[in-house]
């Protein structure tokens, strides 16, 4: 790779990187050519984009952005192959990294996550950001928190007109 060539691709993943809240580091070396295929099918279902990079290019691209980003902490997790996850959702390359390693065994495996300004370090922090709700699903929860109080006053209100109309019906009945 010459020059040029490496300053375009530091160019690419800075603004790559820039424009992603949630991205992953992960170790895919001693996988077979047909497990990476199909983990990067997988992923590619899943709205994930995965690029192999070299380190010291994505250093680089770390580098060139904003250090009140904190990808400084990212640096250490930069050593032997790696392959960056690029995703919408927080936990989506976790829970793909967990579900392909149970049929495949201990590969890939995560180095860091950087969540929105957060660093997890480590595959043992693979479950913790399973943990981490998208923002589908926090949306969810809040308009079902917001629709049940709404419901249970909606509920008492029908229950109780069916009991007053019910009670001013019988004594119509008992006038009569």
């Amino acid at each position: 790779m010459n020059k040029s060539e490496k300053e375009t691709t530091i160019e690419s993943l800075k603004h790559k990187i820039d424009a992603s809240t949630y991205f992953y580091l992960a170790d895919a070396s001693a996988m077979t050519v047909a497990q990476i295929n199909n983990f990067r099918r997988k992923c590619f279902e899943k709205g994930i984009e995965v690029k192999v990079v070299k380190n010291t290019l994505a250093r680089k691209a770390m580098e060139a952005l904003p250090a009140s980003r904190g990808y400084a902490e990212l640096f250490d997790a930069l050593h032997g192959p790696t392959a960056m996850l690029f995703s919408e959702s927080g936990n989506a390359p976790a829970k793909i990294l967990k579900d392909f390693r149970g049929a495949t065994g201990e590969k890939p495996k995560l180095k860091a996550a950087y969540i929105d300004s957060a660093v997890f370090s480590g595959d043992d922090q693979i479950d913790v950001l399973i943990a981490i709700k998208s923002k589908q699903e926090l949306i969810g929860e809040i308009i079902s928190l917001l629709q049940s109080p709404a419901k249970n006053v909606i509920g008492a209100l029908q229950s109780g007109g069916h009991k007053l109309a019910g009670l001013v019906k019988a004594l119509e009945e008992r006038a009569n």
